[in-house]
């Protein structure tokens, strides 16, 4: 058997438990390993709202950067954003993703939790 990634060769799956860590064997939703790491990105303090049409068939989408949260507190922002304009999106890499174009909405959105925000783009 292959160590894959520099994989310890830890348990992997239990039915008890679940999906397990590779690196500190506890269930992923009590993982302490991965939780340390998710340093959040230095900022200058502004939020940058942009659209961006590249990789997605000329379909643009609105991009949110520059939030200094946590993986958790991103994903609710990411929601409530979400909601706000009555879209779909994602959130991933510390960037909130929302399908269209809905900058002014998403950059008022922001300014009335007391967000710096910045139009970022053409």
């Amino acid at each position: 058997m292959k160590n894959r990634g520099g994989a310890t060769g830890g348990v992997v799956y239990s039915t008890e438990l679940g999906r397990m860590c590779p690196d500190c064997s506890q269930a992923i939703a009590k993982c302490t390993c991965k939780k340390n790491l998710a340093v959040v990105a230095p900022t200058d303090g502004f939020v940058r709202v942009s659209r961006e049409t590249k990789g997605r068939g000329g379909k643009g989408v609105t991009l949110v950067k520059g939030l200094p949260l946590d993986h958790d507190e991103l994903s609710d922002l990411g929601k409530a954003l979400k909601a706000a304009c009555g879209a779909g999106g994602t959130t991933k890499d510390g960037i909130i993703t929302i399908q269209g174009d809905h900058r002014e909405l998403v950059m008022d959105a922001l300014k009335q939790q007391g967000w710096k925000v910045k139009a970022a783009g053409g």
